[in-house]
């Protein structure tokens, strides 16, 4: 039997404002500023989504949650990430490994990041070495270094069931 693999890559994007707190990889990190968005702007689990339903062929989270719709206002994107599960595993799908990088030049992630990785480890049925999260700087270019925004890229491996 040949097995079906399939990788997907998802990009997501938020500028700050007000605040005191960011939410990444479902954890609430205490920061300077919050996040500009219609949910909760969870950049991390955001591209997670996108990189999981583009490997199989679903789209993207604007077609499954859009912002124009009133029902997903400081939606806990958590949920966001565990419907995605669903799909997939609807379709035959199971998810063999995801990898996140952070773009920002703050808040530090290194002690959160554990956590991070229990939430979507848990959220995905994935062991924690299944799912990695990294984080880097913009060495101060552009809107991330100037501390504008934050962004994180992520990708995703999945096989045909």
């Amino acid at each position: 039997m040949t097995t079906a693999l399939r990788i997907g890559q998802g990009f997501d994007v938020h500028a700050f404002e007000a605040g005191d707190h960011v939410t990444l990889g479902g954890v609430r990190i205490p920061h300077a500023q919050g996040i500009k968005a219609h949910s909760d702007g969870d950049v991390v689990l955001h591209a997670l989504v996108d990189a999981l339903l583009g490997a199989a062929g679903l789209g993207d989270i604007g077609i499954h949650f859009p912002d124009s719709d009133p029902q997903w206002r400081g939606a806990d994107s958590r949920q966001f990430l565990r419907h995605a599960r669903a799909l997939l595993q609807q379709r035959g799908f199971a998810i063999v490994n995801v990898d996140v990088t952070v773009l920002a030049e703050a808040p530090r992630l290194g002690k959160h990041r554990e956590a991070m990785r229990a939430n979507i480890g848990a959220d995905l049925g994935l062991a924690a070495d299944r799912v990695n999260i990294k984080a880097t700087t913009t060495e101060t270019l552009g809107f991330v270094g100037r501390r504008e925004g934050i962004a994180c890229q992520a990708i995703a491996l999945i096989e045909q069931t």
